[in-house]
Protein backbone atom coordinates (compact mmCIF):
# COMPACT_ATOMS: atom_id res chain seq x y z
CA UNK A 1 0.00 0.00 0.00
CA UNK A 2 1.14 3.51 -0.86
CA UNK A 3 -0.23 6.47 1.09
CA UNK A 4 -0.59 9.89 -0.57
CA UNK A 5 -1.20 12.83 1.74
CA UNK A 6 -2.70 16.18 0.75
CA UNK A 7 -3.39 19.30 2.76
CA UNK A 8 -7.09 20.15 2.83
CA UNK A 9 -7.77 23.75 1.93
CA UNK A 10 -9.05 25.67 4.92
CA UNK A 11 -12.50 24.16 5.59
CA UNK A 12 -15.40 26.25 6.78
CA UNK A 13 -16.28 26.42 10.45
CA UNK A 14 -19.23 24.08 9.87
CA UNK A 15 -17.04 21.59 8.02
CA UNK A 16 -14.43 21.66 10.79
CA UNK A 17 -17.11 20.93 13.39
CA UNK A 18 -18.44 18.06 11.26
CA UNK A 19 -14.98 16.57 10.85
CA UNK A 20 -14.30 16.81 14.59
CA UNK A 21 -17.62 15.11 15.32
CA UNK A 22 -16.79 12.30 12.88
CA UNK A 23 -13.40 11.85 14.57
CA UNK A 24 -15.04 11.66 18.02
CA UNK A 25 -17.57 9.13 16.76
CA UNK A 26 -14.81 6.97 15.26
CA UNK A 27 -12.94 7.12 18.58
CA UNK A 28 -16.13 6.16 20.45
CA UNK A 29 -16.61 3.04 18.31
CA UNK A 30 -12.95 2.11 18.68
CA UNK A 31 -13.16 2.35 22.49
CA UNK A 32 -16.44 0.40 22.53
CA UNK A 33 -14.74 -2.35 20.53
CA UNK A 34 -11.94 -2.57 23.08
CA UNK A 35 -14.52 -2.62 25.90
CA UNK A 36 -16.35 -5.50 24.23
CA UNK A 37 -13.12 -7.49 24.09
CA UNK A 38 -12.31 -6.73 27.74
CA UNK A 39 -15.76 -7.75 28.93
CA UNK A 40 -16.19 -10.77 26.68
CA UNK A 41 -14.52 -14.10 26.07
CA UNK A 42 -13.06 -15.31 22.77
CA UNK A 43 -13.99 -12.09 20.97
CA UNK A 44 -12.82 -12.15 17.36
CA UNK A 45 -12.45 -9.45 14.74
CA UNK A 46 -15.79 -10.34 13.14
CA UNK A 47 -17.50 -9.92 16.52
CA UNK A 48 -16.26 -6.35 16.63
CA UNK A 49 -17.52 -5.81 13.09
CA UNK A 50 -20.98 -7.07 14.00
CA UNK A 51 -21.01 -4.90 17.10
CA UNK A 52 -20.87 -1.79 14.90
CA UNK A 53 -24.47 -2.41 13.82
CA UNK A 54 -25.51 -2.82 17.46
CA UNK A 55 -23.85 0.48 18.39
CA UNK A 56 -25.59 2.24 15.49
CA UNK A 57 -28.97 1.05 16.78
CA UNK A 58 -28.20 1.99 20.40
CA UNK A 59 -26.78 5.44 19.62
CA UNK A 60 -28.62 7.19 16.77
CA UNK A 61 -25.88 9.81 16.35
CA UNK A 62 -23.39 7.02 15.59
CA UNK A 63 -25.43 6.23 12.46
CA UNK A 64 -24.20 9.49 10.95
CA UNK A 65 -20.84 7.82 10.42
CA UNK A 66 -20.62 5.73 7.26
CA UNK A 67 -21.06 1.99 7.91
CA UNK A 68 -17.62 1.14 6.50
CA UNK A 69 -16.08 3.94 8.54
CA UNK A 70 -17.58 2.32 11.63
CA UNK A 71 -15.99 -0.95 10.59
CA UNK A 72 -12.64 0.80 10.09
CA UNK A 73 -12.93 2.21 13.63
CA UNK A 74 -13.57 -1.31 14.95
CA UNK A 75 -10.52 -2.49 13.01
CA UNK A 76 -8.43 0.02 14.93
CA UNK A 77 -9.63 -1.52 18.16
CA UNK A 78 -8.79 -4.98 16.86
CA UNK A 79 -5.33 -3.77 15.81
CA UNK A 80 -4.48 -2.84 19.40
CA UNK A 81 -5.84 -6.21 20.57
CA UNK A 82 -3.76 -8.07 17.99
CA UNK A 83 -0.63 -6.19 19.08
CA UNK A 84 -1.28 -7.44 22.60
CA UNK A 85 -1.62 -11.04 21.39
CA UNK A 86 1.59 -10.71 19.35
CA UNK A 87 3.45 -9.36 22.39
CA UNK A 88 2.35 -12.34 24.47
CA UNK A 89 3.29 -14.73 21.68
CA UNK A 90 6.75 -13.20 21.24
CA UNK A 91 7.48 -13.18 24.97
CA UNK A 92 7.44 -9.38 25.33
CA UNK A 93 6.02 -7.56 28.32
CA UNK A 94 2.24 -7.80 27.74
CA UNK A 95 1.52 -4.96 30.15
CA UNK A 96 3.08 -2.45 27.77
CA UNK A 97 0.84 -3.58 24.92
CA UNK A 98 -2.43 -4.16 26.78
CA UNK A 99 -5.26 -2.39 24.88
CA UNK A 100 -6.23 0.91 26.47
CA UNK A 101 -9.04 3.37 25.98
CA UNK A 102 -8.03 6.52 24.16
CA UNK A 103 -9.14 9.92 25.40
CA UNK A 104 -8.57 11.81 22.15
CA UNK A 105 -8.48 10.95 18.48
CA UNK A 106 -7.11 12.76 15.48
CA UNK A 107 -8.42 10.90 12.44
CA UNK A 108 -11.41 9.17 10.88
CA UNK A 109 -11.02 6.52 8.21
CA UNK A 110 -13.35 5.54 5.36
CA UNK A 111 -13.07 2.46 3.19
CA UNK A 112 -14.51 2.35 -0.32
CA UNK A 113 -17.76 4.23 0.38
CA UNK A 114 -18.68 7.53 2.00
CA UNK A 115 -16.44 9.61 -0.25
CA UNK A 116 -16.04 10.52 -3.91
CA UNK A 117 -13.28 12.28 -5.86
CA UNK A 118 -14.36 14.81 -8.45
CA UNK A 119 -13.32 14.47 -12.09
CA UNK A 120 -10.38 16.85 -11.76
CA UNK A 121 -9.13 14.98 -8.64
CA UNK A 122 -8.66 18.36 -6.96
CA UNK A 123 -11.40 17.92 -4.37
CA UNK A 124 -13.12 15.12 -2.48
CA UNK A 125 -16.70 14.97 -1.22
CA UNK A 126 -17.76 13.08 1.90
CA UNK A 127 -21.33 11.85 1.74
CA UNK A 128 -22.14 10.38 5.15
CA UNK A 129 -24.51 11.81 7.74
CA UNK A 130 -22.07 14.36 9.15
CA UNK A 131 -22.43 16.54 6.03
CA UNK A 132 -18.73 17.30 5.76
CA UNK A 133 -19.25 18.01 2.09
CA UNK A 134 -16.59 18.97 -0.42
CA UNK A 135 -12.96 19.48 0.64
CA UNK A 136 -10.45 21.02 -1.69
CA UNK A 137 -7.10 19.18 -1.58
CA UNK A 138 -3.82 20.94 -2.31
CA UNK A 139 -1.01 19.24 -4.18
CA UNK A 140 0.45 18.54 -7.61
CA UNK A 141 0.53 14.74 -7.54
CA UNK A 142 -1.72 13.37 -10.33
CA UNK A 143 -4.44 11.05 -9.02
CA UNK A 144 -6.36 10.22 -12.20
CA UNK A 145 -4.43 6.96 -12.67
CA UNK A 146 -5.13 5.79 -9.10
CA UNK A 147 -8.85 6.48 -8.67
CA UNK A 148 -9.87 2.84 -9.18
CA UNK A 149 -7.33 1.44 -6.69
CA UNK A 150 -7.94 3.80 -3.76
CA UNK A 151 -8.88 1.49 -0.89
CA UNK A 152 -9.04 3.83 2.08
CA UNK A 153 -9.43 7.54 2.72
CA UNK A 154 -8.48 9.13 6.01
CA UNK A 155 -9.04 12.66 7.35
CA UNK A 156 -6.29 13.61 9.80
CA UNK A 157 -6.40 16.59 12.13
CA UNK A 158 -3.11 18.26 13.01
CA UNK A 159 -2.12 21.49 14.67
CA UNK A 160 -1.82 23.31 11.34
CA UNK A 161 -5.04 22.05 9.78
CA UNK A 162 -6.68 19.01 8.21
CA UNK A 163 -5.09 16.51 5.84
CA UNK A 164 -6.55 13.90 3.49
CA UNK A 165 -4.68 10.61 3.13
CA UNK A 166 -5.38 8.20 0.27
CA UNK A 167 -4.26 4.56 0.54
CA UNK A 168 -3.44 3.14 -2.89
CA UNK A 169 -3.38 -0.62 -3.55
CA UNK A 170 0.03 -0.62 -5.26
CA UNK A 171 3.58 -1.64 -4.48
CA UNK A 172 6.42 0.82 -4.82
CA UNK A 173 9.57 -0.34 -6.60
CA UNK A 174 12.87 1.46 -6.78
CA UNK A 175 15.11 0.45 -9.69
CA UNK A 176 18.58 0.87 -8.18
CA UNK A 177 21.68 -0.38 -10.00
CA UNK A 178 23.95 -2.57 -7.84
CA UNK A 179 26.98 -0.81 -6.39
CA UNK A 180 28.90 -3.78 -4.97
CA UNK A 181 29.45 -1.87 -1.75
CA UNK A 182 28.66 -2.67 1.88
CA UNK A 183 28.86 -0.54 4.98
CA UNK A 184 28.34 -0.71 8.73
CA UNK A 185 26.98 2.17 10.78
CA UNK A 186 27.15 2.91 14.49
CA UNK A 187 24.34 5.16 15.73
CA UNK A 188 25.18 7.70 18.39
CA UNK A 189 24.13 10.89 20.14
CA UNK A 190 27.22 13.02 19.55
CA UNK A 191 27.11 12.10 15.84
CA UNK A 192 24.00 10.77 14.17
CA UNK A 193 26.03 7.87 12.81
CA UNK A 194 29.62 6.91 12.03
CA UNK A 195 30.21 4.43 9.21
CA UNK A 196 32.85 1.76 8.77
CA UNK A 197 34.82 4.06 6.44
CA UNK A 198 35.19 6.65 9.19
CA UNK A 199 32.68 9.10 7.73
CA UNK A 200 30.37 10.90 10.14
CA UNK A 201 26.96 12.50 9.86
CA UNK A 202 26.23 15.14 12.47
CA UNK A 203 23.28 15.00 14.84
CA UNK A 204 20.98 17.93 13.92
CA UNK A 205 19.33 18.04 17.40
CA UNK A 206 16.14 19.68 16.17
CA UNK A 207 14.42 19.53 19.56
CA UNK A 208 17.38 21.04 21.40
CA UNK A 209 17.53 23.89 18.89
CA UNK A 210 13.83 24.62 19.42
CA UNK A 211 13.81 24.34 23.21
CA UNK A 212 14.19 28.08 23.84
CA UNK A 213 11.14 28.96 21.76
CA UNK A 214 9.23 25.93 23.01
CA UNK A 215 9.85 26.76 26.68
CA UNK A 216 8.73 30.36 26.18
CA UNK A 217 5.47 29.21 24.60
CA UNK A 218 4.88 26.61 27.30
CA UNK A 219 5.38 29.25 30.02
CA UNK A 220 2.74 31.42 28.38
CA UNK A 221 0.48 28.38 28.13
CA UNK A 222 0.85 27.54 31.82
CA UNK A 223 0.01 31.14 32.82
CA UNK A 224 -3.12 31.34 30.70
CA UNK A 225 -6.55 30.81 32.18
CA UNK A 226 -8.10 27.40 31.68
CA UNK A 227 -10.78 27.12 28.99
CA UNK A 228 -9.93 30.62 27.71
CA UNK A 229 -9.33 31.60 24.09
CA UNK A 230 -5.76 32.57 24.97
CA UNK A 231 -5.07 29.11 26.33
CA UNK A 232 -6.54 27.48 23.24
CA UNK A 233 -4.34 29.61 20.99
CA UNK A 234 -1.20 28.92 23.02
CA UNK A 235 -1.95 25.19 23.03
CA UNK A 236 -2.08 25.32 19.24
CA UNK A 237 1.22 27.25 19.06
CA UNK A 238 2.98 24.68 21.26
CA UNK A 239 1.54 21.86 19.15
CA UNK A 240 2.69 23.59 15.95
CA UNK A 241 6.24 23.87 17.29
CA UNK A 242 6.31 20.17 18.17
CA UNK A 243 4.89 19.37 14.74
CA UNK A 244 7.65 21.39 13.07
CA UNK A 245 10.34 19.52 15.04
CA UNK A 246 8.85 16.12 14.15
CA UNK A 247 8.70 17.05 10.46
CA UNK A 248 12.30 18.30 10.47
CA UNK A 249 13.44 15.08 12.13
CA UNK A 250 11.49 12.87 9.72
CA UNK A 251 12.80 14.75 6.69
CA UNK A 252 16.37 14.30 7.92
CA UNK A 253 16.17 10.59 8.74
CA UNK A 254 14.38 9.72 5.48
CA UNK A 255 16.99 11.53 3.37
CA UNK A 256 19.86 9.99 5.36
CA UNK A 257 18.40 6.48 5.02
CA UNK A 258 17.77 6.88 1.30
CA UNK A 259 21.33 8.11 0.72
CA UNK A 260 22.77 5.06 2.51
CA UNK A 261 20.64 2.56 0.60
CA UNK A 262 21.28 4.35 -2.70
CA UNK A 263 25.06 4.05 -2.40
CA UNK A 264 25.34 0.57 -0.83
CA UNK A 265 24.05 -2.91 -1.52
CA UNK A 266 24.36 -4.00 2.10
CA UNK A 267 23.91 -1.83 5.18
CA UNK A 268 24.60 -3.23 8.65
CA UNK A 269 23.34 -1.61 11.86
CA UNK A 270 22.67 -2.55 15.45
CA UNK A 271 19.34 -4.11 16.42
CA UNK A 272 18.53 -1.50 19.06
CA UNK A 273 15.64 -1.76 21.51
CA UNK A 274 14.84 1.96 21.46
CA UNK A 275 11.70 1.52 23.60
CA UNK A 276 13.82 0.15 26.43
CA UNK A 277 16.67 2.62 25.95
CA UNK A 278 14.48 5.70 26.37
CA UNK A 279 13.66 4.56 29.92
CA UNK A 280 17.11 5.78 30.97
CA UNK A 281 16.28 9.29 32.16
CA UNK A 282 19.85 10.47 31.53
CA UNK A 283 19.59 9.87 27.78
CA UNK A 284 15.85 9.70 27.08
CA UNK A 285 15.54 13.21 25.62
CA UNK A 286 18.62 12.79 23.42
CA UNK A 287 17.50 9.38 22.13
CA UNK A 288 14.02 10.66 21.38
CA UNK A 289 15.45 13.71 19.61
CA UNK A 290 17.85 11.76 17.39
CA UNK A 291 15.14 9.49 15.94
CA UNK A 292 16.90 6.12 15.76
CA UNK A 293 13.66 4.16 15.47
CA UNK A 294 12.41 6.17 12.49
CA UNK A 295 15.83 5.94 10.84
CA UNK A 296 15.99 2.14 11.11
CA UNK A 297 12.41 1.80 9.83
CA UNK A 298 13.29 4.04 6.87
CA UNK A 299 16.37 1.92 6.13
CA UNK A 300 14.22 -1.21 6.23
CA UNK A 301 11.63 0.33 3.90
CA UNK A 302 14.08 1.61 1.28
CA UNK A 303 16.01 -1.67 1.36
CA UNK A 304 12.81 -3.65 0.74
CA UNK A 305 11.73 -1.61 -2.31
CA UNK A 306 15.20 -1.36 -3.86
CA UNK A 307 16.45 -4.93 -3.52
CA UNK A 308 19.27 -3.95 -1.14
CA UNK A 309 19.97 -5.75 2.13
CA UNK A 310 19.69 -4.41 5.67
CA UNK A 311 21.29 -6.56 8.36
CA UNK A 312 20.60 -5.90 12.05
CA UNK A 313 23.21 -7.38 14.38
CA UNK A 314 23.35 -7.93 18.12
CA UNK A 315 24.78 -4.73 19.66
CA UNK A 316 26.63 -6.50 22.49
CA UNK A 317 30.39 -5.70 22.64
CA UNK A 318 30.47 -3.85 19.31
CA UNK A 319 32.02 -0.83 21.06
CA UNK A 320 34.33 -2.74 23.39
CA UNK A 321 35.77 -5.31 20.99
CA UNK A 322 38.86 -4.48 18.93
CA UNK A 323 38.20 -4.91 15.20
CA UNK A 324 41.85 -5.94 14.60
CA UNK A 325 42.58 -8.58 17.27
CA UNK A 326 39.18 -9.23 18.86
CA UNK A 327 40.29 -8.27 22.37
CA UNK A 328 37.55 -6.80 24.55
CA UNK A 329 38.41 -3.51 26.23
CA UNK A 330 35.61 -1.99 28.41
CA UNK A 331 35.09 1.74 28.00
CA UNK A 332 33.30 4.48 29.89
CA UNK A 333 30.74 6.53 27.93
CA UNK A 334 33.02 9.58 28.20
CA UNK A 335 35.96 7.71 26.63
CA UNK A 336 35.80 8.54 22.93
CA UNK A 337 38.88 6.64 21.68
CA UNK A 338 39.52 2.93 21.27
CA UNK A 339 42.97 1.91 22.51
CA UNK A 340 43.99 -1.74 22.35
CA UNK A 341 47.04 -3.71 23.51
CA UNK A 342 47.65 -4.64 19.88
CA UNK A 343 48.51 -1.00 19.17
CA UNK A 344 45.30 0.02 17.42
CA UNK A 345 44.14 3.52 18.28
CA UNK A 346 41.04 4.92 16.60
CA UNK A 347 37.71 6.60 17.25
CA UNK A 348 35.44 4.32 19.29
CA UNK A 349 32.44 4.84 16.98
CA UNK A 350 34.53 4.02 13.90
CA UNK A 351 35.74 0.83 15.61
CA UNK A 352 32.15 -0.09 16.50
CA UNK A 353 30.97 0.47 12.91
CA UNK A 354 33.64 -1.91 11.61
CA UNK A 355 32.64 -4.54 14.18
CA UNK A 356 28.98 -4.18 13.16
CA UNK A 357 29.88 -4.74 9.51
CA UNK A 358 32.05 -7.74 10.41
CA UNK A 359 29.20 -9.29 12.39
CA UNK A 360 26.81 -8.82 9.49
CA UNK A 361 29.23 -10.30 6.95
CA UNK A 362 30.15 -13.32 9.04
CA UNK A 363 26.56 -14.05 10.11
CA UNK A 364 25.33 -13.99 6.50
CA UNK A 365 28.25 -15.83 4.88
CA UNK A 366 26.88 -18.47 2.53
CA UNK A 367 23.44 -16.84 2.15
CA UNK A 368 22.55 -16.57 -1.50
CA UNK A 369 21.24 -13.01 -1.28
CA UNK A 370 24.46 -11.82 0.40
CA UNK A 371 27.10 -13.63 -1.61
CA UNK A 372 25.81 -11.94 -4.74
CA UNK A 373 26.61 -8.56 -3.19
CA UNK A 374 29.98 -9.15 -1.55
CA UNK A 375 32.72 -11.76 -1.77
CA UNK A 376 32.92 -12.90 1.85
CA UNK A 377 36.11 -14.71 2.74
CA UNK A 378 36.41 -17.51 5.24
CA UNK A 379 35.88 -16.61 8.88
CA UNK A 380 39.45 -17.84 9.49
CA UNK A 381 40.72 -14.55 8.11
CA UNK A 382 39.84 -12.89 11.41
CA UNK A 383 37.50 -10.07 12.37
CA UNK A 384 38.91 -7.40 10.02
CA UNK A 385 36.73 -6.12 7.19
CA UNK A 386 37.44 -8.14 4.06
CA UNK A 387 35.86 -9.01 0.78
CA UNK A 388 33.78 -5.91 0.11
CA UNK A 389 34.30 -2.55 -1.39
CA UNK A 390 34.22 0.55 0.75
CA UNK A 391 30.77 1.85 1.47
CA UNK A 392 29.10 5.16 0.74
Amino acid sequence: MIVFEFKARQPTEEQAKSIDEAIRTSLFIRNKSVALWKNGTSVKRMDLQRNCKVLASQFPWARNLNSMARQAAADRGWSSIKNFYDAVKNGNNPGEHYPKFRKTGRSVEYKTTGWKLDKSCKSIRFTDGFSIGRLRILGTRPLSDFVDIIKRVRIVKRADGYYVQLSIAADRKWEKPPTGRCIGIDLGLRHFYTDSDGNRVGNPRYLSRSLKKLKARQRKLSRSKKRSNRRRKMTNKVARQHLKVSRQRRDFVVKAARALIETNDLVACEDLDVRRMVRDRSYSKGISDVGWGSFIRSLDYFASISGSTLRKVEPAYTTQMCNRCGFTAPKEPSERSHRCACGLVMDRDHNAAINILNKALHSTAGHAETTTLVDIKSSATGPSVTGCKSGG
